[in-house]
C-alpha cells in the first residue's frame, strides 16, 4: 500500500445524491463520502438505498459515514440498508447498539470505528472484519481486546488507540504498511519487529520514554507527537530506511543527534520542543532536502555554524518571536535556502 493520500469529499445529510457529480468526483482521483449526523436525514427517505445502488457501482473510494446522533445511540442495524458499503466509517459517536448487524456486511474494505461508549470489547470478533485492509478503531471507555487480530490476514493500514489488551497480535500483521499508534502508553513496542513491510509508523500521544525496544527496519516515514515523557532518540539509526523524521510536541527530549550516517533520510521537521538545546550531526544526512524547527531552544547562530549536508535546499527555522525570526529569515534567504513551502510537501 502506498502513502498517497486522497481528498476526502464530504456530502453532508444529504436528501438526495447527484450521481453525476460523485461519478466525476471519483474520476479525479478523491475519496466521496457521504454521511449523516443524526436519523431524521435517512430514516423516512430511501436515501441509504440510494447510497448503496452507487457502493455496489463503486469501490472503496466511495464510502458512508454515521457521525455525532447526539443524545441518542446509534442503532448498527442501519448498516443493513447498505450491505454493499466497502468503506464505512462509524466515529465521533457517544453509543452505538446492534454491532453485530456488522457481520452482514461482506464486501467492507475499510472501516473506521470510534464509538466512545462501545460495549463490545470482542467487537474485532466479528468474522467479516477479518478482510478488512484498512482498520482506524479507537476504544473508548471499555477495554478493546486486539488477540483477534491474528487472523486478519489482508490488513495493510492499522490507526489503534486508546484502551487496548492484547496488542503484540499486532505482530501477526504480515501485510501491514502504516501503522499509528494511539493514546497508547507504555506497553512495549518488540512486536514491531516482525512487521517486515511495515513503512510508515505514528506513536501519538500516550506516554514513553523511548522506542529502543524497535531494532533494524525499513520503516520509511517515522512520527513521534506529543507522546508523554518521551526524552531518549538516540536509538534513531535503526531506522535505516527513514525518508521523513517528524518530532512535535516533545518538552523533554534535550538532544537530536545523528550518528551513524543516516543514507535515506530526506526530510525532517521539529516543532514545539522546547527543551531541545542541541541538534548535531546534520552532515551525516546526505540527502537532507527539507529542514524544519520550530519553537526549540536551539540558538539559531550554532546551528547555522554547523557543517550542513550539501542537499539541504529548504529550511524553517521560527522561534516565534516576530523580529528574531524576519531577521532569521532574511539569513536563510542569504545564505541560498529556500522556505519549506515553496517545496512539494508530499501529503499537504
Amino acid at each position: 500500500m502506498s502513502m498517497k493520500w486522497k481528498r476526502k469529499i464530504l456530502i453532508d445529510n444529504p436528501a438526495a445524491l447527484d450521481p453525476v457529480q460523485i461519478e466525476q468526483d471519483l474520476r479525479s482521483g478523491n475519496h466521496v463520502i457521504v454521511q449523516f449526523s443524526h436519523p431524521s436525514y435517512y430514516e423516512s427517505i430511501p436515501i441509504l438505498e440510494e447510497v448503496d445502488e452507487l457502493c455496489a457501482r463503486y469501490d472503496e473510494n466511495f464510502g458512508m459515514r454515521f457521525y455525532a446522533h447526539y443524545s441518542l445511540s446509534f442503532d448498527c442495524d442501519t448498516l443493513l440498508r447498505i450491505p454493499h458499503v466497502k468503506m464505512l466509517l462509524l466515529n465521533s459517536l457517544t453509543r452505538a447498539h446492534n454491532t453485530e448487524a456488522l457481520a452482514k456486511l461482506g464486501t467492507l474494505h475499510s472501516l473506521s470505528l470510534g464509538i466512545y461508549e462501545q460495549e463490545n470489547s470482542d467487537i474485532l470478533g466479528i468474522g467479516t472484519l477479518r478482510s478488512l485492509r484498512i482498520l482506524n478503531i479507537v476504544s473508548g471507555k471499555k477495554i478493546l481486546n486486539l488477540q483477534y487480530f491474528k487472523e486478519f490476514y489482508h490488513l495493510e493500514h492499522l490507526h489503534v488507540g486508546g484502551k487496548v489488551k492484547n496488542l503484540d497480535a499486532v505482530g501477526h500483521l504480515e501485510d501491514l504498511n502504516y501503522l499509528a499508534l494511539d493514546s497508547i502508553s507504555k506497553i512495549p513496542l518488540h512486536f514491531i519487529n516482525r512487521l517486515r513491510k511495515l513503512k510508515n509508523l505514528r506513536i501519538l500521544l500516550g506516554g514513553r520514554e523511548h522506542i529502543q525496544e524497535i531494532e533494524e527496519n525499513e520503516i520509511e516515514n517515522l512520527e513521534i507527537i506529543r507522546v508523554r515523557g518521551f526524552h531518549d532518540l538516540t536509538h534513531i539509526a535503526v531506522f535505516r530506511a527513514l525518508k521523513r523524521l517528524v518530532i512535535e510536541d516533545q518538552i523533554q527530549l534535550q538532544e537530536i543527534s545523528f550518528d551513524p550516517k543516516m543514507k535515506a533520510l530526506e526530510e525532517l521537521s521539529i516543532r514545539n520542543c522546547k527543551g531541545l538545546t542541541r541538534l548535531t550531526g546534520l552532515e551525516k544526512l546526505p540527502v537532507l532536502r527539507k529542514l524544519r524547527i520550530r519553537k526549540t531552544a536551539i540558538d539559531f547562530d550554532s546551528f547555522i555554524n554547523q557543517k550542513l549536508p550539501c542537499s539541504l535546499s529548504a529550511v524553517e527555522f521560527e522561534t516565534f518571536k516576530s523580529k528574531v525570526d524576519q531577521d532569521i529569515q532574511q539569513s536563510l534567504l542569504t545564505l541560498g535556502f529556500q522556505p519549506w513551502s515553496s517545496l512539494d510537501e508530499g501529503r499537504g
